[in-house]
């Protein structure tokens, strides 16, 4: 969608996110170039005591900088051993906030989030569920949201995702075959009043159809070769369909698709202090028409990673990943039978690889029993070659349009009047290191990191494009944790972020930031099931905006984070 992050969730509903920096398996899909995030959503089971045969939560929260107010309730069941249940219903109203000057945000909305979950075990192998999430929001935004200063551009929205899911697990008494089984379809849809006249002129959609079938099986090699050791064997297979569909004043404007096919092998191969990771993944992907034309594209990518056990507790890791992306749907504003559109049949995949190096290593007992000091230190080259480059008509941003015949892109004085996707002159290198240092006893926790990523191409030396404006070099980011908890019922928080400055290709330059948090969560053991949360996000009301964001501190369009912000929730569980 247009300049428009449609990926949201209410941690309410999150049982486990699970993110996987740099793509270093081949399990994660053809897609992951820099790596994938997974959300796990949280079932009866989490949230019901012991013997407890239905219970439920409620909560209530409240942010100051936007009055914003979310209430939700859960209900959760097991009424039969082999069957369980769960309902969540969350309601989120926000007004405009501001930054750290006072300057308003823009955004007056409603969101409502609905999760309906029902599972059950199915004789003593099989276990069958089935799931829906809605998540809707509603109200007057930017057109462009990673636009928030440009107060003009508001227009009523209305922005949905629905996603329907059925699985199945089989895992009998047999480490060869534990089966994870999951057919889903998730629609995304984006509702606007363009002309802010009281009526939805502009109706985009996507929708996501698909099933993933793997298999874990558990091998002790020395039965089969006599050489020691554990293999772990991930088998899988996925296929899925994304369509896309835009209706501009309640006509069939423009729509498109694209289809994948995978199957994928990994070892997960342990042999005493050693571990090797082998993978190997094939593709076929079916490209949209808009982009590519249809082009279909046959791959296949490898993979290598290991690990060694050089003194207890100490490891040294190191892993190589080819990389694979075929051309995806272009933005659905764009996919519009009356546009001038080059459909580049010669539009090659973004291929490459992703390669790491690093250390990690456990410390106990150096001041009082039981405590812990982990140490891990990570650096990472990422290559991508045949970046792929949307260009739009016009002279914006260096961008002249193409010519509709050949695909030549147009110059200054010589512009193109037709939009369409071609392969970037020069692959990127993108180099980053990752340090990190964690220090935990029973009641108290410290953290360091500091993280950098940079990314310049191989003949101008420039940052990967970005269509948004953003840059793709993050700054050096230090961040500082720490948590104590005085009792059992009170737990004391505080994190500090310092990014430093940045200076693009066109010289703008994006200021350093300092950011300070605390938040303090109270459980009282007078009444069971309550708990209390209070945290002061951006303490010193600093005016800033992420160097991942667009142009530089002083341009109008720049998407500036919120200011001081005193957050507060009760909630009940029982």
């Amino acid at each position: 969608f247009y300049h428009m992050g449609d990926v949201t969730i209410d941690p309410d509903l999150l049982k486990q996110a699970e993110v996987a920096v740099g793509n270093n398996s081949v399990t994660l899909g053809n897609d992951a170039l820099g790596g994938a995030v997974a959300f796990e959503t949280v079932d009866a089971a989490d949230l019901l005591k012991p013997n407890q045969k239905i219970g439920a939560k409620v909560n209530v929260g409240y942010g100051s900088n936007n009055d914003e107010l979310l209430t939700s309730a859960t209900v959760f069941a097991a009424p039969t051993d082999n069957i369980d249940l769960l309902a969540y219903y969350g309601k989120r109203d926000t007004s405009s906030g501001e930054d750290g000057k006072g300057r308003e945000l823009f955004e007056d909305s409603e969101s409502e989030n609905i999760l309906l979950k029902a599972g059950a075990n199915i004789a003593d192998a099989h276990r069958i569920g089935a799931s829906f999430s809605r998540t809707e929001k509603d109200g007057i935004f930017p057109f462009r949201p990673d636009f928030p200063s440009l107060s003009d551009e508001r227009i009523p929205q209305n922005i949905s995702r629905d996603t329907y899911t059925l699985d199945h697990t089989y895992n009998p008494v047999n480490q060869l075959i534990d089966v994870d089984t999951t057919i889903y379809q998730t629609e995304t849809q984006i509702l606007r009043d363009s002309d802010n006249v009281g009526n939805f002129d502009f109706d985009a959609q996507v929708k996501t159809t698909g099933g993933k079938v793997q298999n874990t099986s558990i091998i002790d090699s020395s039965i089969i070769n006599g050489v020691p050791g554990v293999h772990k064997l991930i088998a899988g297979v996925e296929h899925y369909k994304k369509e896309s569909e835009m209706i501009r004043d309640g006509a069939a404007a423009g729509s498109d698709e694209a289809t994948n096919t995978s199957v994928y092998l990994e070892d997960q191969w342990q042999m005493g202090k050693l571990s090797l990771t082998p993978g190997v993944r094939y593709d076929r992907y079916e490209s949209p028409e808009f982009v590519s034309g249809g082009k279909t594209y046959d791959n296949v990518v490898g993979a290598l990673a290991a690990s060694y056990e050089i003194a207890p507790r100490t490891q040294i890791f190191a892993s190589y990943t080819q990389l694979f992306n075929g051309p995806d749907l272009s933005q659905t504003v764009f996919n519009d039978d009356g546009a001038e559109t080059y459909a580049n049949k010669n539009l090659k995949a973004e291929e490459g690889s992703n390669a790491e190096v690093g250390i990690a290593t456990t410390l106990r007992g150096l001041t009082i029993a039981n405590d812990a000091l982990q140490l891990s230190g990570k650096y990472f080259v990422t290559d991508i070659e045949n970046y792929q480059q949307f260009i739009r008509t016009g002279d914006r941003a260096g961008r002249y349009g193409l010519n509709c015949d050949t695909g030549a892109r147009g110059s200054s004085g010589n512009l193109q009047d037709c939009q369409g996707t071609i392969n970037s002159d020069e692959d990127y290198e993108i180099k980053g290191v990752e340090l990190a240092a964690n220090y935990t006893t029973r009641d108290f926790g410290m953290g360091l990191s500091y993280s950098r990523a940079r990314s310049e191409g191989d003949k101008t030396g420039d940052s990967i494009p970005s269509v948004s404006g953003g840059s793709a070099d993050s700054g050096d980011r230090y961040m500082v944790n720490l948590n104590y908890a005085p009792t059992d019922i009170v737990d004391l928080g505080w994190r500090s972020t310092y990014v430093s400055s940045i200076t693009d290709n066109n010289q703008d330059t994006k200021p350093s930031y300092d950011v300070h948090d605390i938040f303090m969560t109270y459980t009282p053991t007078q009444i069971e099931g309550i708990k209390a949360t209070l945290g002061v996000y951006n303490i010193f009301d600093e005016t800033y905006a992420s160097h991942a964001s667009r142009n530089s501190i002083n341009d109008d369009r720049t998407d500036f984070e919120m200011g001081r912000n005193i957050k507060t929730s009760l909630t009940y569980q029982f």
